[in-house]
């Protein structure tokens, strides 16, 4: 898995490394679990944007009791009835699947 720091994030997004931060502290957009904010999955950013829907499926995954490293192992976790990872699912605009498995999830 490819990772970039918060400043490599920043400049993908055309913004600054603080608001990257930000978006970390308010869980828009996550580091890898045990890198503080040091280390942000590369998959997260599509077309310098955060992938569209990782926010709210984010939320979705804390709301129903996965903690960070919880969430982390699920969204680059292999399914084959998806195929692939949420992640990958998320990227190839497939989040309505992927937002219903983690509901089901959270039951």
């Amino acid at each position: 898995m490819d990772t970039l720091t918060p400043v490599e994030v920043a400049q993908l997004l055309g913004t600054s490394p603080n608001r990257v931060r930000q978006l970390l502290r308010d869980r828009k957009l996550m580091a890898v679990p045990g890198s503080g904010n040091a280390r942000i999955p590369a998959e997260f950013v599509q077309d310098g944007v955060v992938l569209k829907h990782l926010p709210g499926l984010l939320t979705v995954l804390s709301d129903g009791g996965f903690s960070d490293e919880e969430a982390f192992d699920w969204l680059f976790r292999e399914d084959e009835s998806l195929p692939g990872t949420p992640v990958q699912a998320l990227r190839d605009n497939r989040h309505t699947e992927v937002t219903r498995r983690a509901q089901a999830l959270a039951l």
